[in-house]
């Protein structure tokens, strides 16, 4: 199978020119790199994990629209939190935008984040 690059302007570049794409789309599947509470234009989201939760998922929806797919057909993401202690706080954003059938996650606990970020989530999604 070949891999198709999405690209979307309404959605972060990689993270200071990183060698990485914001998703692959290959076959039905999407793959989307971990975003942070970035803005498309590298504007850091100051404030709690609230906060910054909200900006990855809109973050995440933008590349998945980009793809063809959405928040609604996700299947699997990983949340990295820089404090566990977040997780309540990020949980109640997160389920906000994952609708009814919300995918498959796993969650941890990592000892720093780019850009003092404190959410970061990555998606798998189908097209």
């Amino acid at each position: 199978m070949e891999k198709t690059v999405v690209r979307t302007d309404a959605a972060p570049a990689p993270f200071q020119g990183a060698p990485y794409n914001q998703a692959i789309v290959v076959g039905d599947l999407v793959f989307v790199a971990g975003q942070l509470g970035v803005k498309p234009g590298d504007t850091y989201v100051e404030g709690d994990v609230t906060q910054q939760t909200e900006q990855v998922m809109r973050n995440l929806s933008a590349i998945l629209e980009a793809a063809g797919s959405s928040l609604d057909r996700l299947v699997k993401t990983t949340v990295y939190l820089q404090d566990l202690d977040d997780f309540s706080a990020m949980n109640e954003v997160y389920a906000q935008h994952v609708g009814e059938t919300p995918p498959a996650r796993a969650t941890v606990e990592v000892a720093k984040l780019p850009a003092g970020g404190r959410v970061e989530i990555e998606a798998v999604a189908h097209v």
